[in-house]
């Protein structure tokens, strides 16, 4: 955490001791997740017909082959192999940042093969 967050966490907890939080409206009271308040009107038909439908948005589904390209990588034993998910996987993580258009602090890290050779032994 860079010396900016620790400011804002300390001034958040500061105010939660203060008691700010206490008397917001709905406190208490769970979330109202299926609210779309951040979907524009017009497209709240379009993304829950979508969303019964079980369509995911594309970075959602990138998403889901890195967690299961990590998960069959963790299971591997043979470095080759290995080393062949692990291209695909920084391939898969590539595609991810690409897709995003925000700071580059929320960049996935690739994996790199010092670390898989380090762990395993030279090819």
């Amino acid at each position: 955490m860079d010396g900016f967050s620790k400011i804002i966490e300390q001034r958040i907890q500061d105010a939660q001791r203060r008691g700010v939080f206490d008397d917001l409206p709905g406190a208490g009271k769970p979330i109202d997740l299926d609210r779309d308040a951040c979907v524009p009107e017009d497209l709240r038909m379009a993304y829950k017909i979508l969303k019964n439908a079980g369509c995911l948005p594309p970075e959602v589904e990138v998403k889901k082959e890195i967690a299961n390209m990590e998960q069959l990588m963790a299971g591997m034993e043979d470095t080759r192999e290995k080393y062949k998910a692990m291209k695909k996987l920084n391939h898969l993580i590539t595609k991810l940042n690409l897709m995003r258009s925000g700071s580059l602090e929320f960049d996935v890290p690739e994996c790199y093969e010092h670390k898989l050779v380090e762990k395993f032994g030279k090819k």
